[in-house]
């Protein structure tokens, strides 16, 4: 411990002599998860177009030096997923659909692997990770094409008392966002940055679906018979001839978390550090009222 801290001791001059900068710009791509209703990373063919999302958001970073730099963002981003489209036949027989439109932010650490700046590299390899927040709500359509949120009919018994161990799930929820990408210089003012990340949440319900199935009538007399339609939409699918499920059949993987990823492009503008107030008051301003 006593050499970590004297090494960050002996590097304070450099990150203090280091070319500071900021950056501030927009990015835009695509989104999508992995989950209970989607167990691909990537979702391949026709078929799994829809379930590529357009999203976007604000990006501000603050670089210490040319490789090392603070990230901050915020971003919509939706996700969706479909039994429909499973390669899984007890999935498709399922046949639940959802989406979730989701608000986050987060921080983090940004490092480049070349010194990229005006001066020497126009181009590198990056990578990042942090911690943030978001929000969302899973819903989908019932048969005449109203929304229904899925949260509020507690599907896996979320909420009632015979079900202890099942907590109405939050609203808002940690992630943690990693990933990399590349960026180089466009002129000397904007920078071009391709990347893809990554977010582990600590949530299982960004699709409304963790657990078992509860009892079909417990959940008709507690919730309502929307609750039940919801909680398994077998009965809509015509190679279905069986019955809503028996009590704690599995209806999701609860030892897994779900993940949502985006890959995209950003524009950003580069500007040096801010220098000190004071002395940029000094220089720059114009002298009134007769000043010496």
């Amino acid at each position: 411990m006593k050499r970590l801290l004297l090494s960050c001791l002996m590097a304070l001059p450099l990150f203090a002599s280091a070319q500071k900068h900021h950056e501030i710009g927009i990015w835009l791509g695509a989104s999508n998860y992995y989950g209970d209703l989607q167990t691909k990373w990537v979702p391949t063919g026709i078929q799994n177009a829809s379930t590529y999302k357009p999203s976007g958001g604000i990006i501000y970073k603050y670089f210490v030096n040319p490789r090392v730099g603070f990230r901050f963002g915020a971003s919509y981003i939706s996700i969706t997923g479909a039994d429909s489209l499973s390669d899984i036949a007890a999935n498709k027989l399922r046949n639940l659909n959802f989406t979730n439109n989701l608000v986050e932010v987060y921080g983090g650490i940004e490092l480049n692997l070349l010194p990229i700046d005006m001066e020497k590299f126009h181009f590198t390899p990056f990578v990042f990770a942090g911690i943030g927040a978001f929000y969302g709500k899973p819903f989908t359509r019932d048969a005449l094409d109203n929304k229904t949120n899925l949260r509020d009919l507690g599907t896996e018994g979320q909420g009632l008392p015979m079900y202890p161990d099942r907590k109405v799930y939050p609203l808002v929820n940690a992630m943690f966002p990693f990933g990399g990408g590349i960026k180089c210089f466009i002129g000397n003012t904007v920078m071009l940055t391709a990347e893809v990340g990554l977010r582990y949440t600590t949530s299982d319900y960004l699709d409304d679906v963790s657990r078992s199935y509860v009892n079909m009538d417990t959940l008709l007399a507690y919730k309502g018979q929307k609750a039940v339609d919801m909680a398994y939409r077998g009965n809509t699918n015509p190679d279905w001839d069986g019955n809503y499920p028996n009590y704690k059949f599995q209806r999701g993987d609860y030892k897994r978390n779900d993940w949502y990823w985006t890959a995209g492009v950003s524009a950003t503008i580069y500007f040096d550090a801010f220098p000190n107030i004071k002395r940029y008051i000094q220089t720059k301003c114009p002298r009134i009222f007769g000043a010496r």
